[in-house]
């Protein structure tokens, strides 16, 4: 693994113990086992390694996603709307801990949000995916044409992130079981609400 990478790790592990707010840049490279300016030699600042830990270092919702529009018609729907569950559970249980402090400060949130804005990364952009997935189900005809995409994204995505702020209050660490669960169930509620 080379010092970027390595620099990635330490910072989800320093974020998801002390929060946004609170990894200094000092103490993600002291974590790394690197200078604070070879740190700098890779990430202009401390949000491009927040977006890094997110893009790089949590459960894979964007590749999911990807995968899913391109292959929705090799596996049944209620398969593929559990896996979505799944993969969205288990991103945001990972990234709560690490972005819940962005919001201890209007200035951080302000100028966090304006940097990953600027990137096309928002908290939008799952939103987008997952509607963009949904509809590629309605072309092969497995989700009514009336189905209303846009809420049921966000019903889905909604409870995978009310699951993930509710274990987080709880510090509980959610089993695999427990997860499969709660994602097929998921699955099953919007299947009815979209099913043709």
């Amino acid at each position: 693994m080379g010092s970027r990478e390595e620099i990635v790790a330490a910072a989800a592990k320093v974020m998801r113990e002390q929060g946004y707010a609170h990894a200094t840049t000092k103490a993600i490279a002291q974590a790394a086992g690197y200078s604070e300016a070879l740190l700098y030699k890779h990430f202009k600042d401390k949000t491009e390694i927040f977006t890094s830990v997110l893009t790089e270092r949590l459960p894979a919702l964007g590749t999911t996603l990807d995968e899913l529009t391109r292959s929705a018609a090799d596996t049944p729907l209620a398969p593929n709307l559990a896996r979505l569950a799944r993969i969205a559970l288990s991103f945001y249980l990972e990234s709560f801990p690490i972005a819940v402090s962005l919001f201890s400060s209007r200035e951080l949130l302000a100028t966090h949000r304006e940097r990953v804005m600027s990137r096309e990364r928002g908290p939008d952009v799952p939103l987008v995916r997952v509607s963009e997935y949904l509809k590629e189900e309605v072309r092969l005809g497995r989700i009514r044409e009336d189905a209303d995409l846009d809420a049921s994204a966000s019903l889905l995505l909604g409870a995978c992130f009310q699951y993930a702020f509710l274990a987080s209050f709880d510090d509980r660490e959610p089993s695999s079981k427990e997860l499969d669960e709660w994602a097929e169930r998921l699955a099953g509620t919007l299947l009815v609400a979209l099913a043709s």
